[in-house]
């Protein structure tokens, strides 16, 4: 789902938007970079590494956006370049996080972890529970994403002792409840995936209300809880009709379906593809329209 945006993104992001020292084209950088406008990014970090090559902070969004272009060895060599003129644990261990996602992003699962246990060595040497936060839940997702669920299932839990807030920990539990339904306990994705849906409900974005109650949902009905699960997704729905968010009110009717399709009903669950597939087409979200075919295969 479009949300599952990792908080060690968020994170790097207050960061990059919150160094005051860095000059205005890099700052620019950053803020076209957050709005994924890449061709704006890159030629703003042009024009500070124009006005002073060894310009830390643009080689960093330099090298974010090539790694969001699928660029990696672009990426990892304006990142170099940026560790060599990094002037403290600090700013390697930004720059260490920063290439184990670049790794990530480019599938390369053993490399990625081995940067954020980098920075998450150098975020303890500087005490930073943030940012050593961060790394184990970099860590968490690249575990996951490599299909190895315990070890991402214990980078999440560590991570979570480190949360601040309900926000965080909102965000920690629903890392931890994936992990779990990856490993198939779903009674343990279940119970943390309401404690996610509890801290996003007081503490949340809508976003993240949304997200989470689909995937608590989901959960009920892996553990063949099919009357929870379907109150869930209903309520999830109808919000989403109110509050105009086609992409969930879709995502919900996939969930749905789903339900339907256990117990039987495989009419209505068609009825209910058809229904997301009809917004996804209204809305012309192809990604949406992708992971309703994902979500639906094979259903009915």
């Amino acid at each position: 789902m479009k949300l599952h945006k990792t908080l060690t993104v968020i994170a790097t992001s207050l960061f990059f938007n919150t160094i005051y020292a860095a000059s205005d084209h890099a700052s620019a950088c950053n803020k076209a970079y957050d709005q994924m406008d890449f061709p704006a990014a890159l030629s703003f970090a042009n024009k500070a590494l124009d006005t002073n090559k060894n310009d830390k902070d643009a080689l960093l969004c330099q090298g974010r956006v090539y790694s969001g272009q699928g660029k990696l060895d672009d990426a990892l060599k304006s990142f170099k370049l940026a560790e060599q003129q990094a002037a403290d644990a600090f700013d390697k261990m930004i720059i260490a996080l920063v290439s184990g996602h670049a790794y990530k992003d480019a599938g390369l699962y053993e490399q990625a972890i081995a940067s954020y246990e980098q920075s998450l060595q150098l975020a303890k040497s500087i005490k930073s529970k943030a940012f050593e936060r961060a790394a184990y839940q970099s860590e968490g997702n690249a575990y996951l994403n490599a299909g190895k669920y315990q070890q991402s299932l214990d980078a999440y839990l560590a991570g979570s002792a480190l949360a601040a807030n309900d926000n965080e920990r909102g965000e920690s539990f629903e890392s931890i409840a994936l992990a779990y339904h990856k490993l198939n306990q779903h009674d343990a994705a279940l119970e943390f995936q309401i404690k996610a849906f509890l801290r996003h409900e007081k503490s949340g974005t809508l976003d993240q209300y949304a997200h989470s109650s689909i995937e608590l949902g989901r959960y009920y009905a892996a553990a063949k809880n099919y009357d929870h699960a379907e109150r869930t997704l209903n309520k999830i729905i109808k919000f989403a009709k109110d509050q105009g968010g086609a992409y969930y009110e879709a995502y919900g009717y996939c969930i749905l379906a789903q339900v339907k399709a256990a117990t039987g009903d495989s009419a209505t669950a068609k009825t209910l593809i058809d229904q997301a597939k009809s917004i996804a087409k209204n809305a012309h979200d192809q990604a949406l329209a992708d992971d309703i075919e994902k979500e639906t295969k094979g259903l009915i």
